[in-house]
């Protein structure tokens, strides 16, 4: 198995719409290269996102990064549907080199590249979110979610 993060603005619809992808083995809700190692204190820089664990051999970084792109707005800086802020872009975060590559490869590849602001760089911290952002959409289907539920349930 091995792990990509993946942030795309509000984290309870990515969590819920990644961990129905093929492949994909479990999640969980987290912040992506803040400065900080706690979930106290002042903003300090975080992405919110989604810790992926996968098996490579039933998913590509490349098949992943496709099905993100259905569930966010790649043009938008720090803003995905009524979330703004620098805590909701988009990006893809790893600890290993050659995930970086395939995400950048995949970006290269596509006619709009130099119109997307999805940030592609290696993990330099994470942390946990707290138990109630856990699944939470699961938990309470009702609350605000940035991605149609026909998205969401697409893989399901």
């Amino acid at each position: 198995m091995e792990i990509v993060y993946f942030a795309g603005g509000c984290l309870w619809g990515v969590q819920a719409f990644v961990k129905t992808l093929p492949g994909v083995k479990f999640t969980e809700a987290g912040r992506a290269n803040g400065t900080s190692h706690t979930l106290e204190g002042d903003y300090d820089g975080y992405a919110e996102c989604v810790k992926t664990g996968f098996d490579p051999a039933v998913v590509t970084i490349r098949e992943l990064m496709g099905c993100f792109f259905e569930i966010i707005d790649p043009y938008s800086l720090n803003k995905q549907g009524q979330d703004v802020g620098k805590k909701y872009r988009t990006g893809v975060y790893s600890e290993k080199q050659e995930h970086l590559k395939e995400a950048k490869a995949f970006l290269d590849g596509r006619n709009d590249h130099d119109l997307i602001v999805v940030e592609v760089l290696p993990l330099s911290n994470y942390v946990r979110s707290a138990e109630e952002h856990q699944d939470r959409l699961a938990r309470c289907p009702n609350d605000y979610c940035h991605i149609p539920e026909e998205i969401l349930s697409r893989y399901k």
